[in-house]
């Protein structure tokens, strides 16, 4: 999730919801760089990265949020499958490979030989079944809930794991590549608030919080070792002083370059930018379990009252218009911009037939957000005669006031997970948007065998969903990243959610 949103779910999904509902502002400081603490580059540079939200802890199983799974997943914690770049294949990791059984039922795991966990234990078959029967017997621990048509978990041999279902998950893999799938050691007696024992290239050296959380080379990797020595990330919450620091030469990487600030950058030589496709869907919620929202005409009338292509103009061309609840690179998209388009004399009519012609609501979002958002979204809704107050407060008054209380009419945050649909499905979950077809359509695209059958019951979902205006999607932001020269293997697309800096080099 994300300003970074969280997943649904109980404690867990607040703080989850610390973590997406965050865009992330990351950078990356050289060796040789000003104010660098190393002097060389190579296999010894120390590379500073920036960013915006810090962890309150490190624990991967109870603290929910893109923060922990943009820093920790791939490059200290692995599961048996990871994802491979922005397009979201499956990739074996812990596993030498895996198979599945043609109805959907048997997923077979041949582990790879020779994983070691941080501390030079060998990750084990036991291993694997325990930490996964961890998660799905936990309903604390994040994900938990994605484990739920596991029947069992067992280790038929020594290299061998197999998970067989109750029925089909077409998203077992992918749920598998993040939260619910990470492999630790059950001996281990580490405090996970503070430190980590994982199987990736790199460890937890140290975190001081407030000030530093530092990750090191872990030189006994049991695949390709990293090509720095240290990565140490640091906090930055302005986006004017992150931009100041990369043209200063204080940074060398920084992602999620303020749109609005990137002319900054542009035209040095040192510095090249690139931009990159994310699932950072800025998503404009209705409170749809309270009136006016109860009216369809009202809530068609909002989106036809908004303009996303000037509001994307207006934070700097940093986003593309989405016009349903699945961004380009998830599984069921399709291209819903016509539905409930920008037509203000539409909108005008709609409000009249419903009665609400002299609407007054209030946007609540997080103060992370540029106050420009509220500017722009206050003037166009005020084109067609509703009044709107916007409120921007701290995100802790967000998470209690709007995502647990659902006390707001409007709010806007980045929900910035993949393949998060589900959120639509369940009536729970903050928007309070309760349809069943919806829900079982995307019951059946979850019990889905193949990916055609899946990609068709979403696309049936989520279409019904943009016609029903359950909310508006103002845009699917795409990211900045600047990289000054001599850096390398960094990431550009998704890196709010991951930041796998295993092929991060200095040369």
């Amino acid at each position: 999730m994300s300003p970074l949103l969280p997943r649904p779910g109980r404690r867990a999904a607040r703080v989850a919801l610390v973590s997406t509902a965050v865009a992330v502002v990351s950078a990356i400081a050289l060796t040789g760089c000003s104010g660098s603490s190393a002097e060389r580059g190579g296999d010894d540079a120390t590379v500073r990265v920036g960013l915006v939200l810090e962890p309150t802890s490190l624990d991967i199983r109870t603290t929910s949020g893109a923060a922990l799974d943009q820093v920790l997943i791939d490059n200290v914690y692995q599961g048996l499958v990871g994802r491979s770049g922005s397009d979201g294949d499956i990739r074996d990791v812990l596993a030498a490979k895996h198979e599945v059984s043609a109805d959907g039922l048997t997923y077979t795991f041949t582990l790879r030989d020779g994983t070691t966990f941080q501390d030079g234990k060998p990750v084990t078959a036991a291993d694997v079944v325990w930490s996964l029967q961890q998660v799905k017997d936990d309903a604390s621990y994040v994900d938990s809930a994605q484990l739920a048509n596991v029947a069992s978990i067992e280790s038929p041999s020594a290299d061998q794991v197999v998970l067989r279902l109750s029925k089909p998950d077409s998203d077992l893999l992918w749920n598998l590549t993040g939260r619910a799938g990470l492999v630790l050691e059950k001996a281990a007696k580490n405090d996970l608030s503070d430190s980590a024992n994982g199987t990736g290239p790199y460890e937890v050296s140290s975190w001081k919080q407030g000030d530093a959380l530092v990750f090191a080379r872990n030189d006994d990797y049991w695949g390709t070792k990293a090509k720095v020595a240290k990565i140490e990330f640091r906090y930055i919450t302005d986006g004017s002083a992150a931009v100041n620091a990369m043209a200063a030469g204080d940074l060398d990487v920084q992602t999620s370059v303020d749109g609005t600030l990137k002319s900054q950058l542009e035209g040095n030589g040192d510095i090249a930018l690139h931009t990159g496709k994310t699932t950072d869907k800025y998503t404009l919620a209705f409170n749809d379990r309270k009136a006016p929202f109860t009216d369809v005409r009202v809530r068609k009338a909002i989106r036809q009252a908004i303009d996303p292509k000037a509001l994307i103009k207006a934070i700097g061309g940093t986003g593309v218009p989405q016009g349903g609840p699945i961004p380009e690179l998830d599984p069921g998209y399709q291209d819903l911009t016509d539905v409930d388009a920008y037509d203000p004399s539409a909108a005008k009519q709609l409000l009249s037939e419903a009665g609400a012609t002299d609407l007054k609501l209030t946007l609540t979002y997080p103060n992370i957000y540029a106050a420009t958002i509220g500017d722009v979204l206050n003037s166009q809704l005020a084109d067609v005669g509703i009044t709107l107050s916007v409120k921007r407060v701290d995100f802790a008054t967000w998470l209690s006031q709007v995502f647990e209380q659902h006390d707001f009419d409007l709010s806007m945050v980045n929900h910035v997970e993949s393949r998060d649909f589900g959120n639509w499905a369940n009536p729970d979950y903050y928007f309070g948007y309760d349809n069943p077809q919806v829900q079982a359509l995307y019951a059946q695209s979850v019990a889905a065998t193949t990916e055609q059958a899946k990609d068709e019951a979403l696309r049936a979902a989520a279409k019904i969903v943009s016609e029903d205006a359950a909310g508006e999607w103002l845009y699917t932001a795409t990211a900045i990243t600047a990289v000054r020269k001599g850096v390398t293997g960094v990431p550009y697309d998704g890196t709010n959610s991951r930041l796998d800096l295993s092929k991060l080099a200095v040369r």
